[in-house]
């Protein structure tokens, strides 16, 4: 128990200590405790020893990791990214482990240690990658979804990999047939557990959950995710592949992200255990005495992927400038490479001098990564100089069109939304310019005339060129939070006094984008909704009044800027504090009225200030009613103007 407890205290103090010094120099936790493994370890300070019981209980980490990218695991993201996924990800993981695996044999070693090294080195750190390029805001660029889309493979292929690593260290006669039987034994515990595990999961998770325990929605997290771990290892496969399953599973119900956020706590902690024990097992004096091949194994790893991925992203239709960020962004190690090699390692697969070339060039590449993606921009600049050249040439052309322009709407997306909003500014003759990243669309719409330029509103030099400095208002017409944040961020560096609309999907991120400087953001799911809500509830009889205080209501619980507009909709305003405001008011034409069968033109509302927004007749409702059509008993009309002006409009419409 002494001895537990102080290795536990020591590997608690260097952990914290070490990773405080990482979040400090804005270097991932990871490094950190490889790091930590380092410094304690047998080939360090020798303060915790290297055993079964630690690496057992460091397995868990990678029980708790699979587990988490099961959750991610998302059948409809893989057949949106299929090309990416299925694509650019296979071909870059088939043909680093071929490339590696041919150099390893023409190095002189077995080729099942290629197969290991190849497996690993074709790996990246989804956890280093994905957060920089979060921050960055760069998730759904070109190169962005690139990235993931490859990071997204990798994570699959390391299913078939975890089951041939074990394979490759039997007997080359009997290779055959255990592989054979592995991926036997996989598929039928995948089948079962895929296709007939969904409903009981779901049904179970439903159990657990009325018992409205936090406790014990924990525990069943930790039976599910162990017990199928268990369940794979009886059938002579690893816990990983368990872990991912049950993963998988509860990825398809309702209680996906609950489940996500209550075994997070548990994975970082094991997971950060794990990465202390394959610092542990690098052996710095063994690294020094052959520094050499730790140079060659870094050079091969990093330039490699480089190489390999940029001309397979070009392959796949990339522009020479996102194929370069991608290959520099995904040029690291990454952390199944370290599963991998820790699963090989007791196998005696890779030679002792190799594996810790391989370690040690995996941990340098890591360190190296958040400086080479932070400046990929910059060297993929420099590395595809004809790209940029065009870029800037494009660069130019909205500058020229945008030049002539001042006081202008600069509209960020020319889709239906744009195009609708250049419409109205049209109609009001007020000067727009819009960008679009679409070349087919840009090229239909400026052939019409249309003031449309290409460019990438999400480039601060974009922004500036199409004259932000200069522009009255701009608005962000697509549904991307991502491109709309990047936007921002821009807009408040450069014009912090520019109004900024937004536009979105739904409401989830109103906050988050006015708190980034959105003047207004329009959920389009909301408005929808709220037309949807307003022409039932008429349809049903509803009167117009009650229905547009109902609409303003709920308008005026998101947008400050409509707050007020809908006043004086009911039959009066109850707040003085808005008299003389336009406002919204109906009018019932009944029998006998003076407006009766009169054409509204010659009513002449207009000298009482008063316009008619809109009509209602039986169940047929008109936005725009024609100044000719002659007014009928029971006709609603919709006045707008102030409570008094409308009053006397009201009297003019009943008296004559």
């Amino acid at each position: 128990m002494e001895n537990s407890l102080h290795a536990v205290l020591i590997f608690l103090a260097a952990a914290v200590l070490v990773v405080i010094l990482c979040r400090q120099l804005k270097l991932p936790a990871m490094l950190g405790y490889l790091l930590v493994g380092l410094l304690i370890g047998p080939h360090g300070l020798a303060l915790i020893a290297d055993n079964n019981d630690t690496r057992a209980l460091a397995e868990f980490g990678v029980v708790f990791l699979m587990f988490s990218i099961g959750l991610e695991f998302s059948l409809s993201k893989l057949m949106t990214m299929r090309r990416i996924v299925f694509g650019l990800g296979a071909s870059q993981v088939v043909a680093t482990l071929c490339v590696v695996a041919t150099l390893t044999v023409l190095a002189g070693a077995d080729w099942r240690a290629g197969v290991v090294l190849g497996g690993a080195y074709a790996m990246s750190s989804t956890a280093i990658v994905s957060k920089i390029l979060a921050d960055r805001l760069e998730l759904n660029s070109v190169h962005g979804r690139q990235v993931i889309g490859v990071l997204l493979f990798q994570d699959l292929a390391v299913v078939p990999l975890l089951i041939l690593i074990p394979a490759l260290a039997g007997a080359p006669a009997e290779m055959a047939p255990v592989l054979m039987l592995a991926l036997g034994k996989a598929a039928v515990v995948l089948a079962i557990l895929l296709f007939f595990g969904q409903r009981p999961m779901r049904a179970w998770f439903h159990l657990v959950a009325t018992q409205k325990s936090s406790e014990l929605f924990v525990l069943n997290v930790l039976l599910i995710t162990l017990g199928l771990a268990f369940i794979t290892e009886q059938a002579g496969l690893s816990l990983a592949l368990g872990a991912f399953v049950a993963g998988m599973l509860i990825s398809e119900t309702e209680y996906r992200y609950q489940v996500e956020d209550d075994i997070k706590p548990f994975r970082d902690v094991l997971l950060g255990l794990f990465f202390v024990t394959v610092g542990m097992r690098l052996d710095c004096m063994l690294v020094l005495e052959h520094a050499s091949w730790v140079i060659g194994a870094l050079v091969l790893l990093m330039g490699l992927k480089v190489v390999l991925i940029a001309a397979l992203s070009r392959w796949f239709g990339s522009d020479a400038g996102a194929a370069v960020r991608t290959g520099l962004d995904l040029a690291q190690g990454g952390e199944f490479g370290f599963v991998l090699l820790s699963l090989a390692a007791p196998l005696d697969l890779v030679p002792g001098a190799m594996l810790q070339s391989a370690l040690a060039a995996m941990v340098l590449s890591m360190l190296a990564a958040p400086f080479i993606i932070e400046r990929s921009e910059h060297l993929a600049r420099h590395i595809s100089g004809a790209d940029w050249l065009a870029r800037s040439m494009a660069l130019h052309n909205v500058a020229v069109q945008s030049m002539a322009v001042k006081r202008h709407v600069l509209i960020c997306g020319y889709g239906r939304s744009g195009q609708s909003l250049a419409r109205l500014l049209g109609a009001e003759k007020i000067p727009f310019i819009a960008l679009d990243a679409d070349p087919a669309r840009v090229r239909e719409a400026a052939a019409a005339g249309e003031q449309v330029v290409f460019g990438d509103a999400a480039r601060r030099e974009v922004l500036i060129a199409a004259g932000v400095m200069r522009a009255s208002a701009l608005v962000v017409s697509v549904a991307d939070t991502t491109l709309a944040l990047r936007v921002l961020e821009h807009v408040r560096s450069a014009r912090p006094d520019l109004p900024v609309v937004v536009r979105t999907f739904d409401d989830t991120d109103l906050d988050r984008l006015r708190e980034a400087g959105a003047s207004e953001v329009v959920p389009e799911i909301m408005e929808g909704s709220l037309m949807l809500a307003s022409h039932a509830l008429m349809l049903l009889g509803v009167p117009l009044n009650r229905v547009l205080r109902r609409i303003r209501d709920t308008r005026e619980q998101r947008y400050g800027m409509l707050r007020g507009f809908f006043h004086g909709a009911t039959d009066q305003v109850e707040d003085s504090a808005h008299k003389g405001q336009k406002v919204l008011h109906s009018v019932l034409i009944a029998p006998g009225a003076a407006a009766v069968g009169r054409r509204l033109g010659e009513l002449d509302l207009a000298v009482h200030d008063v316009e008619v927004r809109a009509m209602r007749r039986g169940g047929i409702h008109l936005d725009a009613p024609l100044p000719e059509g002659r007014i009928a008993a029971g006709d609603v009309l919709v006045l707008f103007g102030s409570e008094e002006k409308c009053a006397a409009a009201q009297i003019r419409l009943m008296q004559g």
